[in-house]
């Protein structure tokens, strides 16, 4: 395989530069948070996928909210339902409309569905715009959420899909049992699988098992003048694997998530913000995303960062305000 040095490089120093940008907001530094033009400009997803806003609030209030039902297919229900629309805003509207929280006892398509209608009505937007979900009348249905709900009601409920993920041997098998079902594709089956795995359900490792996106196929397309016989998923391995010592060549203090390295979604994830942050930096690099959408806005309502305890690292983010590489 042949890098493109300069783009290559930056994938690099973008993921350094990103990662600065989330301790300082920790560490309440005022804005700007570093002195890149483009990333001061533009919206870019965190360095690690689990610091995200939204991936933090399906992590602490619908995973891990102690008043929640840690029973398993009631955790798998509220992740199917609140990552399929992906938005708080959603999820909360059909809490405040139910009055009470979401659980299989009160989990009735038709009614779920009535509500989402109503919020449409009323101009609301229930879909996240991060990416594109299948919209299929696959269970015969017009609207898009009434045949999501009728697919969440037949994996949950009909089929009861949490006894074969529990019995699963590997995270690819994770992945492999999501995918079966209609309106779900590859991505969004790798997605689900690792939210997933972020809860007590599964505890498989992040790194034996990973599936490009295409913004991520974009991204390693930029980084390298070609592959050769590896796939996009080799590349995405080697870059978790060699990250260490691509820090160390190009000379960056990388701040990693209170010692936990980037892992292979991490890494798939950074391909797709490093296409987004050359769009600007090297439009001449073509490609079918010409222009980055969104520009950055300051949110008021900072985050209390909360990770999948197993991951052992929710103490230190108190104890220190620079991580430092500890074992659990």
């Amino acid at each position: 395989m042949q890098v493109r040095q300069e783009i290559f490089d930056t994938y690099w120093r973008f993921a350094t530069m990103r990662q600065e940008v989330f301790f300082n907001k920790i560490n309440n530094v005022p804005p700007p948070w570093t002195t890149d033009p483009i990333i001061n400009i533009y919206k870019f997803c965190n360095a690690y996928r689990a610091s995200d806003r939204v991936s933090q609030y399906l992590i602490k209030n619908v995973i891990y909210d102690e008043n929640r039902s840690k029973n398993e297919e009631e955790v798998i229900l509220r992740i199917l339902l609140f990552k399929i629309f992906n938005k708080k805003e959603t999820w909360e509207y059909l809490e405040n409309k139910i009055g009470d929280y979401i659980t299989l006892s009160n989990f009735d398509p038709n009614t779920y569905s009535e509500i989402l209608q109503e919020a449409m009505n009323l101009g609301y937007v229930i879909y996240t715009s991060a990416y594109m979900s299948c919209a299929s009348k696959e269970f015969g249905y017009d609207k898009k959420h009434q045949n999501h709900l009728a697919l969440i009601d037949k994996m949950v409920v009909q089929d009861r899909v949490i006894n074969r993920i529990v019995k699963a041997k590997n995270f690819e098998a994770v992945f492999q049992i999501i995918q079966e079902y209609p309106l779900l594709g590859k991505f969004m089956a790798y997605q689900l699988a690792t939210d997933i795995n972020y809860s007590e359900i599964i505890n498989f490792d992040e790194n034996s098992f990973t599936i490009p996106g295409p913004g991520a196929e974009r991204g390693i397309s930029k980084c390298f003048v070609n592959i050769d016989d590896k796939t996009y998923t080799n590349i995405i391995h080697w870059m978790t694997e060699n990250q260490e010592k691509e820090f160390q060549r190009l000379g960056l203090n990388f701040q990693s998530l209170w010692g936990r390295p980037l892992q292979a979604i991490d890494c798939q994830n950074l391909f797709c913000e490093t296409d987004k942050y050359c769009r600007a930096a090297f439009p001449e690099l073509k490609s079918n995303r010409k222009k980055i959408k969104s520009k950055f806005t300051v949110t008021p309502q900072a985050i209390d960062y909360f990770y999948p305890p197993k991951w052992c690292i929710n103490d230190k983010i108190k104890q220190t305000k620079i991580p430092t590489l500890t074992n659990c």
